[in-house]
Parts: structure tokens; sequence; C-alpha cells
């Protein structure tokens, strides 16, 4: 058994530091009182001593787990570097060379990459490469889609309202996002086309926050069919599910389509833009960033991370790893107030019979020592560390079992 839970929970240490946090700070979207203080492969210790199965890789961003030992000798050898950030737009580094060959060798054919500090910014410069292009039209997106907070990105988010309230919105389209395919409105970005000009179709395949609901095949195929058709760039957006979640290194390579402009973040420890040469700005200085590019540490832990990632055959292990965790997970479903499960790989989702059930089964993973995360209105989010085992994911399911039965 790996996890290990010793104090009551939160412990008094944790106690302490979130009191004092929240007498400083603004409480966000913290889901339940942990306090992390180190890790160790898919394993979270907190400030009391807690030891916690992680099945978030915090929201992807770790895909490797914790203490990595190629990891950490990254860590040690820019330890001493008295210049671990620069201002990545206006000085060259070795960092962001290397990273840029290491995404390259992974990126559909001819693209390019602009790197930047977040996925809101990823998905903030993917538009402003699309308007470049196409001019100041309206943008075509999903409902319940989560593209970021920032406010042209929060434009073509939709995913809760409390996200949207009292924001200002750029043009926008929506259409439903359709996860199966006869689906009577599949066809429906086609008729907003034949009655609007547009800048772009932006959508996710795996929608994150919006609940880990995966794209019906012929859905994105119609995205792609349809932007050519009518000459607007598709993009999609992979900031949580690129860099192997779904067994490959992008989920759209699923679908067997390609997009114009892509957005990524989370793994890759830093946001990127990756786009097609030609959208590429003629003009100098079109989209740029003071930092973008700038964090030199991150950037060389992302170029080792594509390395480990080929490496340790992690896409073939996040395929076999998926299919296990989802099939057991599929035996609760009917059960214990679980209506389904869905997703590719290690993006799965589990949904719920209603919003408090949901709160209630993630309370009580996290005090039986297992890291879940909610998604959309009543869905659990799963997506563990792409270096997962077997044993760890029959230890998370039985530890899930048990949570799900527990009033």
């Amino acid at each position: 058994m790996s996890h290990s839970i010793k104090t009551s929970l939160p412990g008094p240490n944790a106690s302490k530091i979130i009191n004092t946090m929240k007498a400083h700070t603004y409480d966000s979207t913290f889901v339940y009182p942990l306090v992390v203080k180190d890790g160790y492969g898919c394993i979270i210790e907190d400030v009391d001593g807690n030891k916690f199965l992680d099945f978030t890789s915090n929201v992807g961003s770790c895909p490797l787990g914790y203490s990595h030992p190629d990891i950490l000798q990254i860590l040690k050898q820019y330890s001493n570097c008295g210049m671990h950030k620069i201002a990545g737009q206006d000085f060259y580094s070795e960092e962001h060379v290397f990273l840029a060959q290491k995404i390259s060798t992974i990126l559909p054919e001819n693209f390019k990459t602009f790197f930047i500090n977040s996925g809101a910014e990823a998905v903030e410069n993917a538009i402003k490469i699309a308007y470049r292009k196409m001019g100041p039209l309206p943008g075509i997106s999903c409902k319940n889609a989560f593209h970021g907070r920032t406010l042209g990105a929060l434009t073509f988010t939709s995913s809760k309202p409390v996200q949207k309230f009292n924001f200002p919105e750029i043009p926008v389209l929506r259409i439903k996002f359709c996860t199966e395919d006869n689906d009577p409105e599949i066809e429906s970005t086609e008729k907003l086309l034949k009655e609007n000009k547009a800048a772009f179709i932006l959508s996710e395949v795996i929608q994150g926050e919006g609940g880990y609901s995966v794209a019906s095949k012929q859905f994105i195929k119609n995205l792609r069919k349809f932007a050519d058709k009518y000459g607007v760039p598709l993009i999609l957006d992979e900031v949580q599910s690129g860099l192997g979640h779904t067994g490959k290194w992008w989920a759209f390579e699923h679908y067997d389509v390609k997009p114009d402009i892509m957005s990524a973040a989370k793994a890759l420890q830093i946001g990127a833009t990756a786009f097609d040469k030609k959208l590429e700005p003629t003009e100098k200085g079109v989209i740029s960033s003071t930092w973008g590019g700038g964090a030199r540490i991150d950037m060389a832990v992302g170029a080792k991370t594509i390395d480990i990632i080929k490496q340790e055959r992690l896409l073939e292990n996040a395929t076999k790893m998926g299919q296990i965790l989802k099939s057991a997970i599929t035996e609760i479903v009917g059960k214990d107030g679980i209506t389904d499960v869905r997703g590719i790989g290690l993006m799965i989702g589990i949904e719920c019979e209603t919003k408090e059930k949901r709160d209630t089964v993630l309370n009580n993973l996290f005090k039986n020592g297992l890291l879940m995360l909610g998604a959309g209105q009543k869905s659990i989010r799963i997506i563990p560390p792409l270096i997962i085992n077997e044993e760890q994911i029959n230890e998370g399911i039985s530890i899930l079992h048990q949570a799900c039965r527990t009033q």
C-alpha cells in the first residue's frame, strides 16, 4: 500500500497554513485541504506526513509524477544558475531552441511553435494568429468548453457561469460539442459558416473542465471538413490532453485529423502555441511576451519530459493502464450513484448522479488517501501520471469503490 494517512485531515500543520492563506489570499478553486510538501512517483506527501496516491498529476502538469531522477538532475543542474529566467522574446537561450527542436519531433509536419507562460496565453495567441489571417470576425467555439480565464480565452470558455459573470466578451458563435456520431446537431458548424463569416473554429477533443466528455469521431472530422470548405483555421486546444495523456502525443491523433493551430501547456511545463507555417505572421512583433520562452528551467524540464516519454515508452503505458483503469471503473457504473465512465487513455471521466454525490465521493477519496478532482457539473476527472502501474491502479480502484459506497 503506497498511501498512508497518519493524522486527521487536515493535519495541524496543514490547518495552520490554510488558515493563514485564507486570511491573505483569495480562496479560489481549492477542492480539499491538501498542503503539499513533496512527491515520489505517483505519491504526494503533505506537510503532516500523510501520503496520497495521486490520480490528478496536478491536472496533467506532472506527467512523470514526482522525483523522477532525470528531472531531479535537471533541477540540480540549474540550482546554481544565476540567470534562471530571461525576457525570452528579447534574448535567446539554448533551452528555448532545445525545447523547440524536441516539440517539433511530435508536432504535425510544417509546424512552428511560439512559447508563452500558460495554457490560457497559448489559446490567446492561437486566436490572435487566426485573427491576423482572417480579421476581427466572430470565432466559433463549443458549449461547455474551457479554454482559459484571460478575457479572450474566457470568451470561448462556457463550462461554468461563475467563470464568466459580468466579464466582457469578444464576438463568438457557439456550437454543441457532440459526443455521438448520430447527434442531430453534428452538422451545425456548417450551418453557422453558411450564414456567418468566422475567424476560426476552436475546440477541445476531450473537454477538460467541461467534464472529460470525448468528442465523437465524426464531430472532429466535420470540424476539419467544414474548416477546409469555408477557408477557416481550425484550432484544437490540447492544453490538458497533450503530451501523452490519451496514449498519443496529442488527442487529435486519435481522429486522423490535423489542426491549423493548436495550444499546449501543463505537461510541457510552459505554454505553447503551435501553428502551420503558412499562418506565421510576416511582421515581427505581432505576438510576443516578456517571459514567453524565458523560464529556462521549465523549458529544460519540458524538453527532458519529451525525451523520457519516448525512452520509457510511456505512451504505450498510458494506453495499457488506461484500458485497465477504465474497465475496472465500468464495473461500478449503475451502482452507488455512478452513471457513466468515458475517456481515452489516462484521461477518464466518471459521471455521478448529482453534484452532491460527486462532492461526497471526492471528499471520501481524499480522506482515504486518493486524489481526484471534479470537472463539469457532476463529473470526476482522472488523469494520473503516465508512469502509473497496475498495482497503483488496483489500489486506487479499491479506494474508489469504498468512497462511492460511503455516504
